[in-house]
């Protein structure tokens, strides 16, 4: 498949890590953002064939990870509720909440729907005129557009038992958070491909100029990631701090301008929690005044709210790149995808489940092999081949 098929070229990909094994000169820590990317890293093994002067730490780029435990007990609140059809995204439904998860709810006869889109929350709104709808409004940029289009169109059908629950938070400011902390360790981004696909990488150049640190937008193929690393490497080794765009079949400077004007009238720009990293200033959206009847914050009493975080979980340290999810002392112990202690574990893009489900028991030093064997040429190629297609069939 076009754009699909190259990037998975064993060979290519081969290629791109030996130059990035004769670039480096020294240790980088580079952060991937989207948990997308960490997902793709960790299937495809890029991070057991990188240099050993090259270490990759995971981002919060997981939008079901950040959303905040308080959010989450408050969603779990409405839906528990009689008359109330709660729809959701289905990686939320097992996100563990204070003592329970959605699915807890729903087998308690709650009625909780998975719907893929929140234009079908919408249609379930009009087909059900006597219950209450809520839909569990989460994420980054990718989903702000759909989720401000439900609120539009059901406005513009007349609708008044629809309401979002919200939690939407922003990338930029997030990266200025872990750069401006005084236990940050990441010098260069792999900025997320799919943010930037709608909101371009405008906003990225002032980031890079105040922190002294490469941003490259990168994509989500293994040959994509080879190669926004290898561009990463290049500026770091070279002294520069500048916004690369390594992911142009699909995201522009400008980004998608639609898509940010329909954002830009249903929300408006609010400080949020994000769950095991605290509050973040102007780092997320919630709806705007004239939308506030389609708040279900506001029209469901969830005030009382008093979550407890599991003190076994080290969710937070692990957004931040401080940790791995083999740091815990729970993974895989007491934190499983079948009982999980924290999001991370939970959604398809948490670092805790890709290193659950692709084995990663061992520790950072278990998994290296030696800076020669990739300074090397073709002789290393058959693992490079093994590592990077072994998954293709899951």
């Amino acid at each position: 498949m076009k754009y699909v098929t190259e990037y998975r070229d064993a060979a290519l990909v081969g290629a791109t890590l030996r130059e990035i094994g004769r670039t480096v000169t020294r240790p980088w820590v580079i952060m991937e953002i989207c948990g997308g990317q960490t997902h793709a890293i960790v299937r495809h093994g890029l991070d057991q064939l990188l240099p050993p002067e090259i270490e990759l730490v995971h981002g919060p780029g997981c939008p079901v990870c950040v959303t905040p435990l308080e959010l989450i007990d408050k969603a779990l609140d409405i839906a528990a509720r009689p008359n109330v059809i709660f729809t959701s995204y289905g990686d939320m439904l097992r996100v563990p909440g204070t003592g329970r998860d959605l699915f807890s709810v729903r087998a308690s006869g709650g009625d909780v729907r998975v719907v893929y889109s929140p234009l079908d929350a919408v249609k379930i709104a009009q087909a059900n005129p006597d219950k209450e709808v809520v839909f569990f409004a989460i994420g980054f940029e990718t989903t702000a557009p759909a989720n401000a289009m439900s609120v539009v169109q059901a406005r513009a059908l007349g609708l008044t038992n629809y309401s979002v629950l919200v939690s939407h938070v922003c990338v930029p400011p997030a990266m200025q958070a872990i750069l401006g902390s005084p236990h940050n360790r990441v010098q260069g981004f792999l900025a997320a491909g799919h943010v930037s696909a709608v909101m371009g990488y405008w906003e990225y150049p002032p980031i890079a100029a105040q922190y002294g640190v490469p941003i490259v937008v990168t994509g989500f193929e293994p040959l994509d990631v080879a190669q926004g690393i290898l561009a990463t490497v290049r500026q770091l080794e070279a002294g520069r701090h500048e916004v690369e765009n390594a992911y142009g079949r699909a995201v522009t400077f400008e980004g998608n301008i639609p898509a940010q004007r329909v954002i830009e009238q249903v929300f408006e720009v609010r400080d949020r929690q994000w769950r095991g990293i605290g509050l973040i200033p102007a780092s997320g959206w919630g709806l705007r005044a004239e939308y506030a009847d389609f708040d279900a914050e506001r029209r469901w009493d969830v005030s009382g709210i008093r979550p407890q975080e599991s003190p076994l979980c080290i969710a937070g340290q692990i957004l931040q790149g401080l940790k791995k999810p083999h740091d815990c002392a729970a993974f895989g112990v007491h934190c499983t995808p079948e009982s999980p202690l924290g999001a991370t574990m939970v959604s398809s893009e948490g670092a805790c489940a890709a290193y659950y489900r692709y084995g990663r028991h061992l520790s950072s030093d278990e998994l290296r092999i030696t800076s020669d064997e990739f300074r090397s040429e073709p002789h290393s190629t058959a693992r490079h081949s093994s590592l990077v297609t072994r998954h293709y069939h899951d």
